[in-house]
Parts: C-alpha cells; sequence; structure tokens
C-alpha cells in the first residue's frame, strides 16, 4: 500500500479499496467520544463487515501513555498481527496518538488517518508526524512514521462546531504566510468563510506536502512548518495546565503567529506593514487568547522544551516576509516574553 492523499468524494471509497486487499488481517478503527458518535456512522459502510472500534476520551487531555496503553491492550487482547491496519478517525489527538500506537505495536502496523477536523484534515494527519504529550509538554514523544494513507472527505466537517472549526483554519493561514503570499491575500477576503472546502484543504495540503517532501525528518525547511508553534505551543501547554483555561491548538497558533511575527520584526525581517496586516486578519477571525501579564515568563519557560532547540538555544520559525518564512532563528526566553506581553497590550 503505497502512501498516498486522497481528497474529496472519492477519498472514502478509495479507503475501502485498500482495505479489501488480501494483505490486510484485520481491521481496527479508532475514534474518541465524538467520532464514534458523529463520524463512525459516516464511515462505516466504507469499512469492511468484520472490524473491531478502539475509542479514546475526546480532548487533547487524553493524548497521554494511558490512552495508548488503551489501544495497545485491545490490539493484544484481539491478537493483532502486523499485517492488521489501525484506521484513525478523529482530529489531530486522534491521527497523533493512533500513528504513534501503530508505529510502535509490534515495531509498526499499518495505519491511514481519516481526519475529521479542519485542523487534522490541513496539517496534522498529512507529513508522517505521530506522538503524544508528556509530562505536561505538547507532543514530547513521537516518532516520523508516514501512514499507508491519508483519506480526507470534507463532509466530516459538517459535525464541527465553529470554534473547532476556526481552530484548523489556523493552520490554513500558517501554510499561506509561510509559502505563499497569494494564499494570504486570497484568505483575507474569504476567510472561515468558505461553503466548499475542498479546494481550499488541497491547496493547503500540496503548501505542506511539498515542504516535507524536501525535508521528511525536520532537519531543515520543514522547520518552517513550526510558524507560531514555538509561542503557540508553550502557551497552549500552559493553559491547559491551569484547570477551566484549556484552549485550541488552532487559538493558540494563531496567538503564536502574532507574537512570533512581531519577533520578526524585532530582528528586523518583517515589515511593519505586514505585521499589521497579520494582526488585523487574525483578530479578525480569533478572539484574544486571555492571560494575565504576570504569566508571560511563566508561558514563556516552557519554550524551553520545543523539539526544535538546539542545547539552550531557542529555535524559531520567523517570517521575511509574508509568504517566506525562515527557520532556525535564536530567540531568547526573554525575547519570548516580550513577545507575550506585547499581545498582551494589543
Amino acid at each position: 500500500m503505497n502512501n498516498k492523499v486522497s481528497i474529496g468524494s472519492e477519498a472514502l471509497p478509495a479507503l475501502a479499496e485498500l482495505l479489501r486487499q488480501p494483505a490486510v488481517s484485520q481491521v481496527f478503527v479508532l475514534t474518541d467520544a465524538n467520532t464514534s458518535r458523529l463520524c463512525y456512522p459516516l464511515l462505516r459502510f466504507y469499512l469492511p463487515e468484520a472490524h473491531s472500534l478502539i475509542e479514546i476520551p475526546a480532548g487533547e487531555e487524553a493524548k497521554t501513555l494511558d490512552s495508548c496503553e488503551v489501544v495497545w491492550n485491545e490490539l493484544t487482547e484481539q491478537r493483532a498481527d502486523r499485517f492488521a491496519v489501525l484506521v484513525n478517525l478523529g482530529g489531530g489527538v486522534v491521527t497523533d496518538l493512533g500513528g504513534f500506537c501503530a508505529s510502535l505495536y509490534k515495531r509498526g502496523i499499518r495505519f491511514v488517518q481519516v481526519p475529521t477536523t479542519l485542523l487534522a484534515q490541513v496539517d496534522a494527519s498529512v507529513g508522517g508526524k505521530t506522538g503524544i504529550d508528556f509530562q505536561g509538554f505538547k507532543n514530547h514523544l513521537g516518532v516520523f512514521q508516514e501512514p499507508a494513507g491519508v483519506f480526507i472527505d470534507p463532509k466530516f466537517l459538517d459535525t464541527l462546531d465553529p470554534r473547532q472549526l476556526k481552530s484548523g483554519y489556523a493552520e490554513v493561514v500558517k501554510h499561506a504566510l509561510i509559502a505563499d503570499a497569494a494564499a494570504f491575500r486570497e484568505q483575507r477576503i474569504n476567510s472561515v468563510f468558505i461553503d466548499n472546502w475542498t479546494d481550499t484543504i488541497r491547496h493547503s495540503v500540496a503548501l505542506k506536502q511539498e515542504i516535507v517532501t524536501q525535508d521528511p525528518l525536520e532537519n531543515g525547511p520543514r522547520k518552517l512548518l513550526n510558524f507560531g508553534h514555538t509561542v503557540g505551543h508553550a502557551l497552549e501547554s500552559f493553559l491547559l495546565s491551569q484547570p477551566g483555561r484549556e484552549i485550541l491548538h488552532g487559538e493558540a497558533v494563531a496567538a503564536g503567529m502574532i507574537c512570533e511575527a512581531w519577533l520578526s520584526v524585532q530582528h528586523g525581517l518583517l515589515d511593519e506593514n505586514e505585521l499589521d496586516q497579520i494582526e488585523t486578519f487574525l483578530f479578525s477571525v480569533f478572539e484574544k487568547v486571555q492571560f494575565v501579564s504576570l504569566e508571560t515568563e511563566a508561558i514563556a519557560d516552557y519554550a524551553r522544551q520545543d523539539k526544535k532547540n538546539a542545547g539552550s538555544t531557542i529555535n524559531c520559525t520567523l517570517l521575511e516576509s509574508i509568504g517566506r518564512g525562515v527557520y532556525n532563528q535564536p530567540v531568547t526566553v526573554a525575547e519570548i516574553a516580550s513577545s507575550l506581553r506585547y499581545y498582551h497590550r494589543l
């Protein structure tokens, strides 16, 4: 089964064809509490009659080793062999965790991604990154492992509430900011009010695939995809540690993009006018993330654990201009705290 990405109405029929291959011994479907109820009924027709469901709780809080044990225990109890296939039906938590579990079970079984959120469709399910959170740090454990296929049907987006849809839209904007100025100009016109998502998803996935193809293991250009994530992950991790203050990944990334665009100006890379365009557009879509000024140092400290760091150096992706990112830009914890204070004052 060669790796491929299918987008649109042909995606689920293509999945059905893949799962009918003689080399597939068993099919397992990983869902969370939401996708088992809302999305599994849309997928069931395309699955072989003999398949098994595995369900984990919904939400970032479930992206842990405990949830991995649920998956591995079920695979073990069902005597899944190395010819089994795990179908990950869900958002970024399910696709990341499911890919991670499949990559480690019996040293690796095949898995496919059926992303059901916009964030997973344009970003999390594509590119072969898998992983889980650990000790409060985002995606702290993981492996690079390409799925056997990615099957993206925009009809799953009908199951999302507006907040979840906007969260995924942050990654669409990110791809445009690092690689396609024309796409950013188009997004400023259309914003999140899109009736037919297929073309937008297809374009955003193509931008990501072009970067990943150059650098599958994130030793160079793939780091561009982390724009907004150094500050965004720090903010998300901090708020996840505060009961009742959790935010969605895309909301944190949107804030992170503003902070890192500001850092780009401070480093003499980005024009002030372009920073204003980015800020104005992102605030037209996303509500401001709330934190108090006294928390900025504590939030910034989370960046010390960022996966892109080299020793004590925090490597950040910044912007040279709209549509052109630049990676491996060293920043300090103090600079990140300053960017958070800047965001807080806006």
